[in-house]
This record gives structure tokens, sequence and C-alpha cells, in this order.
């Protein structure tokens, strides 16, 4: 085993971490690989000259290195690797708001909730809003290119990137972009490292732009009789606008929620749609008719509209919440795949089919606006066949995203659980592209072994 004695002398006192109790805390992130290593030691940085130090001395005793923010990731892409130096950001904090270009310059600890609310402090907006924004870090929402509810009219976070500072391979801190909201001096690398799941550098500071504060919300909640009525649905109102949310549940994510915050959710329903406009004034009162008239053209057994935030946010959270609520069915695979919309029936009856062929439950909670579906494959791990059975389906539903022109990852990053699949969608021409870029930057391939590639 390397000695790390040179690293601890290093660094404050406190910064390298040994215990394996403590190691042990961190080997899976939220995606529970259960292949997951033991690190070598756990360093926890304040500054970006220490995660220099860091990196440095892991080139030159040859270490690899895992980079961690709050472990939310659901890919496996903070999934701890034997011998590995662990680097996490959660203790890079600070966060400076600068309402004259607003921008918001971030550590990587920084909660996204935490820059939320400092950007409303100075009645000011950062929409990016993970289902986990109360617990996900900046850094790992840029690493992983997070989206959120919001996204089908506001975007995700490289939308809201402007700058970074990031250490390289070899311990260079570089930054790019910075807080002018046009920049075409150069190649685009602030572009390249958003979603790059620490596989080209490790992101110590962000810088995003800031948008006025969100006009309050009218929500429109329907429920329908099948997941093809929903889903045709959900086609029929973005085919004529972009509402600032668009979310859909299925049956059992509806009854899982029900299980979870008893707000009286209509059990019976093959599927819910919360949709929320905040266009202003007639604008808004038009568009909440058209998702109205869309959700009754479709079979919707019952739609419901409120101007009430409270209310509002009620049926938000029930979305949210759906994935820890499924979990308490059993252990969970997580998809994360992606279609054009017009697809996305045709996914969502080809998931169904998938669950049936292989007999597992599959709950399927998605951003419906943008095409975005997270089906939740629940299973024993302590039954072997029905395990095996789940990761069929796994693999069956990414083929059939693919398939359909679409995407392994809308928004979790592939990590270790998906990069079987990362050729499938790019074809070889860009997987070799990508690869290139890799060992350009990381020519020993130490940063995040075994994520994506």
């Amino acid at each position: 085993m390397t000695d790390v004695t040179t690293l601890t002398d290093s660094l404050p006192a406190g910064t390298v971490v040994t215990d394996p109790d403590i190691l042990a805390a961190y080997r899976q992130d939220r995606a529970q690989d259960p292949d997951a290593g033991t690190p070598l030691a756990l360093v926890r940085p304040t500054t970006t000259a220490q995660v220099q130090s860091a990196v440095r001395w892991c080139a030159e005793a040859g270490v690899p290195i895992v980079t961690r923010g709050a472990g939310t990731s659901l890919s496996g892409g903070a999934t701890a690797v034997d011998g590995a130096l662990m680097i996490t950001t959660e203790k890079m904090r600070g966060l400076a708001v600068d309402t004259s270009t607003r921008t918001a310059v971030c550590k990587p600890g920084m909660l996204n909730a935490e820059v939320k609310a400092a950007a409303a402090e100075h009645g000011l907006w950062y929409p990016p809003d993970p289902s986990s924004f109360e617990i996900c870090t900046i850094g790992g929402n840029a690493a992983t290119n997070a989206g959120g509810l919001c996204c089908v009219k506001y975007g995700v976070t490289v939308d809201y990137v402007l700058g970074l500072e990031v250490v390289l391979a070899d311990g260079r801190a570089i930054r790019l972009g910075g807080k002018q909201l046009k920049d075409s001096a150069g190649l685009s690398l602030t572009r390249l490292f958003v979603g790059s799941e620490g596989l080209l550098g490790i992101i110590t500071e962000v810088t995003v732009r800031l948008l006025p504060p969100q006009a309050p919300a009218c929500t429109v909640v329907a429920v329908f009789p099948t997941v093809a009525d929903a889903s045709r649905a959900v086609v029929a109102v973005t085919s004529q606008t972009r509402p600032a949310m668009l979310e859909f549940m299925d049956n059992t994510s509806i009854n899982a929620v029900e299980d979870m915050l008893a707000m009286d959710l209509d059990r019976t329903a093959g599927a819910m749609l919360i949709a929320q406009s905040d266009a202003p004034g007639p604008a808004g009162a038009a568009e909440v008719a058209l998702i109205e008239q869309a959700f009754r053209a479709h079979h919707a057994q019952e739609v419901f509209t409120t101007d009430d935030p409270v209310e509002g946010e009620a049926f938000a959270m029930a979305r949210r919440v759906a994935i820890p609520a499924v979990e308490r069915r059993g252990s969970l695979l997580l998809e994360d795949v992606g279609v054009p919309l017009p697809e996305l029936p045709a996914l969502v009856q080809g998931v169904a089919e998938i669950a049936e062929k292989n007999d597992v439950t599959i709950a399927v909670i998605a951003h419906a606006g943008d095409g975005n579906t997270h089906p939740l494959i629940v299973f024993d791990p302590e039954d072997t066949d029905e395990a095996r059975r789940a990761q069929l389906a796994f693999d069956q539903i990414m083929g059939l995203a693919v398939s359909m022109g679409g995407t392994i990852t809308g928004e979790h990053g592939v990590g270790r659980l998906k990069k079987g699949w990362l050729r499938a969608q790019l074809g070889d021409d860009a997987l070799e592209l990508t690869t290139t870029i890799k060992q350009a930057l990381d020519p020993q391939g130490m940063l995040n072994p075994g994520v994506m590639l």
C-alpha cells in the first residue's frame, strides 16, 4: 500500500483521513454500487492550492484520483476505487453574488439550495433545480451537467455556467471564462469541462449567471387512465408551448409518494402530470388554458388548476420525493434515458413491455417536458434471479432509448453504471474523439478511472 505520509505532511492537519470507518462511509455514492472499492485515503481540501498539492502528489506517486462532491451521484460517478485517493470538495465553501453582472462565484462545496438562497437574497434566481437540490453541490452539478424540474423552459447547468477554475491532472489550476455573458475567444473549454464527470480535471470554482426572480406560477395537475394518454398529452403541450414545468408520474410512483406523504393523490390513476406556467398576464392565462385543453383532449379524468404557491409547491414536492418514495419498496436501478419528444409515448410503452417481459416492477417518473425519463427498476438484491432480471431490464431500456435516437443519460451522467452503453449511443468515431481528449488532458489516466470510458 502506498505511504501517504508525505501527502499528509504537506497539507493542514486533518485534511488527509485514513480512518477505516470514515473511509467506509465514502466508498459508495447514492447509486450504491455493490462493486465499490476502498480508497487509499480521503482528502478534504478547503482551497484550490490544497487540491493542487494532492493532485501533484498523486501524479508523482502514480495514484489514481476519484473526485466527490456530496455523493448524490445516481450513476456511480463518485464510487471509490481500491487504492485510489478520494478528493472530496465538500469543505470547499464560499459564495459571492455580484448584482452588477448578475453572477455568483461559488466554491464547489456549496449546495445548490444555498446558491438559490443567496441569489434570492439579492432579488435574483438560479434556475437549475435537481430533485436533490437541497443536498447536492454546485461542483457536482457542473461535473454532471445536472438538470431538474424547470429545465424544460430554463435549461440545464451548462446554460448557466460562465466560468470555471479547474485543477488539471498535472496540478496546474486554470481559469476558463468569467463573468462576461458573451465570449467567443478560443475553443469553448468551459463547456468542455461541464458534464465531464471529473475525467478532465477537478472543478474548484464555478461562476454562474443569475436571472431575475421567476414570476409566480400557476400549477395544472391532471390524472389519466393510462400512461399512454398522459405521454401523448405531453407531446400535445410541448408541440405548442414550453411550460415552466411538465412532470410525469406513473401509478407505481403515485402510490409510493402517497404512502410517504399522504396528500390524497389518486391511487387509481394510471398516470399524473404536473405542469406549471410562469408566463405573465394574458399570456400565462392562455398557456394554462392550452395545457388544460391538451390534458382533457387526451382523456384526463380530472384537471386541477391553482395559482396558490403553497399548493403548487406541494405537487412539485410530490414529484421530487418520488425516487426515495419508490426506494422504500426495494433496491433500485435508476435509469436516466431521454428521447426526442415525439418518441416519448413509445418509450413509456416500451418500458412497460420490458417490465412485463422481465417480470420486474418499474416505476416511471419523468421530466416529461424535455423527454427525460427516470424508469426506476425495483428489485431484491438478495434474490439472485430477480437481480439478474432487473439488470436485463436496465440494459434493455438503454438499448430502447438509443434505438429511438435518444440518450442513455439526460442529466445524471454516464458514471460507472452506464458506460457499457456509451459506444452504442456515440458511435466509434465520437468515442475515439472523447478518448483522445481524455488522453491529452490526463495522459496517466489518473482522474476518475472507470467513469464513462
